[in-house]
């Protein structure tokens, strides 16, 4: 079973949407929502991958239904968003984490292109955002966790990405404001460099450069899934009840490297990892 720091049961009886929920960071958040009791809602493009985790899950003794949707429709997303509440009656909690992005220099980066990075990455969440709010929060309260990325000090190779990425960390803010009367919290967590599937989706030319990574982390590694699924967690958890607007960064350190500052050189941080069906991605574990 997943082997989570929080207590047993501590999502029982509620319903918490996982977009991207077919693999990586979303798979694993999934996974140990499901072990805390909760009925998790996995959203994403792909079916399959969708019918897999949550059949991991059941097998695990949760409870997870999927819901394939392109979250960049505002029609789908609230039609959507209606078949959760059919299916469970509630929504408490969504984790906004579909997402995706490909490497290009901004000047070979071409307006379809930088359209479908910034739907997918920042438009997407704000149509889940709101079609939650607006069909259960609004009236019942709630929190989101809107997953972004280490683009602090820009991006440079994934400047579309950065953008939406930053434009998501805007929202978050404002949405924290806006939405708090309604006892709604919104928040952001922000991986680093993560040992997660998604590493296997860019091309061989970044094989090397993925695999030197750790070595400007200052402690030590790459994060692990699990360790960002359970700062997704914490926020949607009671116990950060007081906590809303802000961007919990998961990334070992990485973005705090200054160039009048040597790297620290120590072995490996300890990592943790509750999530006992975890894969090591394909480029660091082969030769």
């Amino acid at each position: 079973m997943y082997r989570s720091v929080f207590r047993d049961g501590l999502f029982a009886g509620k319903t918490v949407i996982v977009t991207g929920g077919g693999s990586g960071i979303g798979r694993c958040t999934a996974h140990e929502l499901a072990a805390l009791g909760a009925d998790v809602a996995l959203i994403g493009r792909n079916p399959e991958k969708l019918e897999t985790v949550r059949a991991e899950i059941a097998e695990d003794g949760g409870s997870a239904a999927c819901f394939p949707l392109d979250i960049r429709e505002e029609g789908p997303v609230e039609e959507t968003v209606g078949r959760v509440l059919e299916r469970f009656g509630r929504i408490d909690g969504l984790v906004n984490n579909a997402g995706g992005q490909f490497p290009a220099p901004l000047a070979a980066i071409s307006l379809k292109g930088w359209e479908a990075v910034v739907k997918t990455n920042l438009t997407g969440g704000f149509l889940m955002a709101k079609a939650c709010f607006l069909r259960w929060m609004a009236e019942n309260g709630g929190s989101i966790v809107n997953i972004v990325a280490d683009m602090w000090h820009g991006m440079p190779g994934m400047g579309h990405s950065g953008a939406a990425r930053a434009g998501m960390v805007n929202f978050t803010e404002t949405a924290a404001l806006e939405w708090a009367p309604c006892h709604v919290r919104v928040n952001a967590v922000a991986p680093g460099w993560i040992a997660s599937s998604g590493m296997d989706k860019y091309p061989p030319h970044m094989k090397d450069t993925i695999r030197t990574l750790a070595a400007s982390v200052p402690l030590g590694r790459l994060g692990l899934e699990a360790e960002v699924s359970a700062a997704i967690v914490f926020l949607l958890s009671p116990a950060a009840s007081f906590v809303s607007g802000s961007t919990l960064r998961v990334d070992g350190a990485a973005p705090n490297v200054k160039p009048n500052w040597p790297m620290p050189k120590a072995k490996p941080a300890p990592a943790f990892d509750g999530f006992h069906r975890a894969v090591t991605p394909r480029v660091l574990a082969e030769d």
